[in-house]
């Protein structure tokens, strides 16, 4: 098993990365928030995951070990393979994820594209229980459905997950009265700007 990869970039592609490791290029499948990551390096880290199937062996990469832990539950799941689960993790951030999932909010999961009914309620059944151990203490998870709520009506709004996400963390400490209206407003001013 290769756990993680040192290396320069030598080539970016579609929703993966080649590292060049003392003169031999691999090809690591990255999600789109980690492709943004590595933009401007040299050299970089990932934490990686070997998928081996008969036809093929492909590598998998995050810039954290949390992030690649995450990964492994997805794909825990059944059928749920590693292209959806790098799908999905490049549509959500973890903490929207897991708190989807804690709270069985299938609307958030089916937003996801490549993310059906059936599929919502398995992550759901299957990892509700494990996503609670795992992020006991995790800082990233709203505390209160108060951001949760005005991240959910700005996607239902038309706007995609993560950059409703962005809006609602960048307002949130400049309002005064924590009311889900008076968020969605701020944030709706902020993404007006873009």
């Amino acid at each position: 098993m290769i756990s993680h990869i040192y290396g320069e970039i030598a080539h970016r592609g579609e929703g993966f990365v080649v590292i060049d490791v003392g003169g031999i290029g691999y090809q690591v499948n990255v999600t789109k928030p980690t492709m943004q990551e590595l933009i401007g390096k040299e050299k970089v880290k990932l934490y990686t995951y070997l998928n081996v199937r008969e036809d093929a062996l492909n590598l998998y990469g995050f810039t954290s070990a949390g992030e690649l832990e995450i990964f492994k539950l997805l794909i825990s799941v059944t059928r749920i393979g590693p292209q959806i689960a790098l799908n999905i993790l490049s549509q959500i951030k973890i903490e929207e994820l897991a708190f989807a999932i804690i709270h069985e909010d299938e609307k958030v999961l089916t937003r996801i594209s490549g993310i059906g009914t059936k599929n919502a309620k398995r992550l759901i059944l299957e990892l509700k229980d494990k996503m609670k151990k795992k992020m006991e203490g995790y800082k990233g998870i709203p505390s209160s459905n108060v951001g949760y709520d005005a991240v959910s009506a700005l996607v239902s709004l038309g706007f995609q997950q993560r950059e409703a996400q962005q809006a609602v963390e960048a307002v949130s400490s400049s309002i005064k009265e924590h009311k889900v209206e008076a968020i969605i407003k701020a944030a709706l001013l902020k993404l007006k700007e873009h």
